[in-house]
């Protein structure tokens, strides 16, 4: 579980004010700035594979690829966060002209993590949703080949396909785009210790 660096609150422009000098990474939850998990070389490597695939995929498409150096803005519930893979259509909306920070993305994919996987599944999740552009949400289990896959269906409809086989294949509904899960998890190896 994610722990809080202060109990006070912050206003999103000091958040940013001290994001730009920290050493480590943190998440804005609604004034509270939390700290993100380290990665593993599990985690790393997931990332890595499906962003590499996509923007290989849409070298020649009119979509971006964006990893977990890029912050995302979700203003209804005022949150700064990065998630670990972002997909947007055209050019990115940028947030109060900050070229770090985008609003507008298509598909997010997180790697889960022992310590934020609820998080991940329930809270990002629902936060997720207020955004506008947003239409598909992946989750890929780093410690075992298991994916979710929530693809938004209408207005508050979202359907869920999850994948548990290596010889699968993930087909995004969003976005022109299909992964084999061996592509997924290429080079991962299971069992060994996650500390995140």
């Amino acid at each position: 579980m994610q722990t809080y660096q202060e109990q006070r609150h912050y206003s999103p422009e000091e958040y940013l004010q001290l994001e730009e000098t920290a050493e480590y990474k943190s998440d804005y939850i609604n004034g509270l700035i939390i700290p993100i998990a380290g990665g593993t070389t599990n985690h790393n490597r997931i990332a890595l594979n499906v962003s590499t695939e996509l923007n290989f995929a849409f070298k020649q498409q009119d979509y971006g690829v964006f990893m977990g150096d890029v912050r995302l803005w979700i203003p209804q519930q005022r949150i700064y966060t990065y998630p670990d893979v972002m997909v947007i259509a055209g050019e990115p909306i940028y947030w109060d002209n900050r070229t770090d920070t985008i609003s507008n993305p298509i598909v997010i994919i997180e790697v889960l993590s022992e310590s934020t996987a609820g998080y991940d599944r329930e809270g990002k999740f629902q936060a997720y949703r207020t955004i506008p552009s947003f239409g598909e949400y992946v989750l890929i289990d780093q410690t075992r080949i298991y994916i979710e896959q929530y693809s938004k269906t209408a207005k508050k409809r979202w359907s869920l396909c999850e994948y548990d086989e290596e010889d699968e294949s993930i087909t995004l509904i969003s976005i022109p785009f299909q992964m084999s899960l061996a592509d997924v998890y290429n080079k991962v190896k299971f069992g060994e210790t996650q500390k995140n």
